[in-house]
């Protein structure tokens, strides 16, 4: 990846396009680990699990420094507009964050996003001056009413959380990325590091990953792996692929054969 190639999200250069979840873990010490070796330079944030009260208990901060790495407050386990909204409010209060995800739930078995609150809790927190990422669905029109409500980057599933599916309609979110000039990162359903490569290759500026690394059998061999393949995926997409064919091709020019 060139110097030029950042990942910018509200004004801010990233170099690595791969975001960390910090939930799953076996403990802190893993999830840091498995931050550190995957190069993320993002990682999101469950507010509404954070511990700020039992001081015998952990804390994320200290194991991951918020000055080195930038934490991305989320609304996981938020079912409405009013819980999201006050979800992020407390995160800006308790730590002055911004830049923020939205994720409102709208059904307890699928974890599919609830657009018609998703859409209004993101217009709500752009008019409160929030930089909102936000969890959606693959769904192109609603991608384009997000961005036209004020979000700052747009994150479709590819297959409902921690289910490991991978990119289900590859389709749908090259549909995003044709109509969108906003940061397109793919977030939830991802199991391997070939999905992610798949992610890139299709040319998503980001994938968002938590289950596939936290819950593999070595999540820190994943957490190498999921950065090799967001790195390859990128450079495929910019290297710009052959045409497809349904003839052959010779490798080798036909003219001067022996």
């Amino acid at each position: 990846m060139t110097k030029l190639d950042n990942l910018l999200i509200a004004k801010k250069k990233f170099k690595s396009r791969l975001i960390v979840g910090t939930g799953k873990y076996k403990n802190m010490s893993e999830c840091a680990k498995a931050v550190k070796l995957s190069g993320a330079e993002i990682v999101t944030v469950a507010v509404r699990r954070v511990n700020i009260t039992d001081k015998k208990k952990p804390l994320l901060m200290d194991y991951i420094d918020p000055k080195k790495i930038t934490y991305l407050p989320n609304t996981a386990g938020c079912f409405t507009s009013e819980e999201a909204l006050r979800t992020l409010r407390l995160a800006r209060e308790i730590g002055g964050w911004k830049l923020v995800k939205l994720e409102v739930l709208g059904d307890k078995k699928t974890l599919f996003p609830d657009m018609l609150e998703t859409l209004k809790s993101t217009e709500v927190l752009s008019k409160e001056g929030f930089k909102v990422m936000v969890y959606c669905n693959d769904d192109p029109l609603f991608a384009k009413r997000l961005e036209n409500v004020g979000a700052c980057a747009i994150m479709p599933l590819a297959a409902p959380i921690g289910s490991g599916l991978g990119i289900q309609n590859k389709t749908n979110i090259k549909i995003i990325r044709s109509q969108t000039n906003l940061p397109l990162i793919i977030d939830a359903g991802l199991g391997q590091a070939s999905d992610a490569t798949v992610a890139m290759e299709l040319g998503c500026d980001g994938v968002l990953v938590n289950t596939a690394i936290a819950k593999a059998k070595d999540p820190l061999k994943m957490a190498i792996a999921m950065k090799h393949a967001v790195l390859s995926g990128r450079q495929s997409y910019l290297s710009g692929r052959i045409a497809k064919s349904i003839y052959g091709s010779a490798s080798s020019p036909i003219k001067g054969k022996i």
